[in-house]
């Protein structure tokens, strides 16, 4: 049975002044567990829109009614903050699982052979935009749910996608010039696509920040405007989305474009439906708490498909690994 290998001071001293590079030295993933460490970070990133909703949908936004800590008095919970205490408290703890799910992402990009500069700095960028929001999530807290800053901070998670799908997407290429697939005026129509989702998003927080669902049971300020009003701008924002996306469907198909990205359309279009059936209904039915939740992970799941979109307009090709031509006769001579 082999031993442990012994760690030198050198080795001790190497792990803490660049501990990324040293696990980087004598670690070399398989690109397979890239791809799953850049995939484990979105997925948690839309895990934690969906528990920030269940905070703000269950009133629970000041259960934890300070921020680093719980209360004045404990970093944590305590029981006698009951249900709306645990809620909170354990959105808090999610962060640290998000992080670590953006940390190993990091790790793995870093220690990748080759080296892949562009990789890690999307792993970094997740971090420290975690971190804000982060920071940005106790200023929630410290000035009673303002809504203009719980918009903010949805809106910085929806950043935080972005990043994360962005980096998914780069596991599974090469570092190649980026070949478009098809032409400028469809790229300039997914553009439009995607700057309607990102209006679309920015129009949504101001619905929930002028609806009833305030994050809590006490009086919570509202954005002094008139909620059907703007909840019918939403809609309508949402129709146009869905108009273009059907209409690069057919432009797709007539400028017979290669399969992922039709496929890439279709996917974003039958998201789009299921959201939508969500938004009509929640509408119509005041709001049940489920229904809202729901469309949070729908806005987050529609943002994910625009942005797959986006990416299936271009392809980076891994680099041609060149193989051994047949020896010449110099060659053999030269063995002999």
């Amino acid at each position: 049975m082999d031993g442990v290998p012994n760690v030198t001071r050198a080795d001790a001293v190497a792990a803490v002044r660049n501990p990324l590079a040293f696990i980087a030295a004598r670690w070399t993933p398989a690109p397979r567990t890239v791809q799953r460490a850049a995939l484990t970070a979105l997925v948690m990133s839309v895990v934690i829109v969906v528990t920030g909703g269940a905070v703000r949908l269950t009133g629970s936004g000041l259960g934890c009614p300070t921020w680093p800590k719980c209360t004045d008095d404990s970093l944590t919970a305590t029981g006698a903050m009951g249900f709306h205490g645990a809620i909170e408290f354990g959105n808090r703890m999610l962060t640290y699982v998000l992080c670590a799910a953006v940390g190993w992402a990091i790790i793995a990009a870093r220690s990748q052979k080759p080296y892949r500069r562009g990789l890690t700095r999307l792993g970094w960028a997740q971090f420290w935009v975690v971190m804000s929001n982060a920071v940005l999530g106790g200023i929630v807290v410290l000035v009673g749910l303002n809504p203009y800053t719980v918009a903010a901070h949805f809106v910085a998670t929806s950043a935080l996608i972005a990043i994360a799908v962005v980096m998914w997407q780069r596991t599974r290429e090469g570092d190649a010039q980026a070949r478009p697939l098809v032409g400028k005026s469809v790229q300039q129509l997914v553009w439009v696509m995607v700057a309607a989702t990102v209006l679309l998003i920015l129009v949504g927080t101001v619905v929930t920040g002028a609806g009833p669902h305030a994050g809590d049971s006490s009086e919570v300020e509202r954005m002094p405007l008139d909620w059907e009003t703007v909840s019918k701008v939403h809609a309508v924002l949402a129709w146009i989305v869905v108009t273009l996306t059907f209409a690069l469907w057919f432009v797709l198909r007539a400028v017979d474009a290669p399969r992922l990205p039709l496929d890439r359309t279709r996917d974003l279009f039958v998201v789009l439906l299921a959201q939508g059936v969500i938004g009509y209904v929640q509408y119509f039915t005041d709001l049940p708490e489920v229904l809202v939740g729901l469309h949070m992970l729908g806005s987050a799941l529609v943002w994910i498909a625009v942005l797959r979109v986006l990416l299936a307009l271009r392809e980076r090709p891994e680099p041609a690994v060149g193989l051994p031509g047949p020896a010449t006769e110099a060659t053999v001579g030269s063995r002999a």
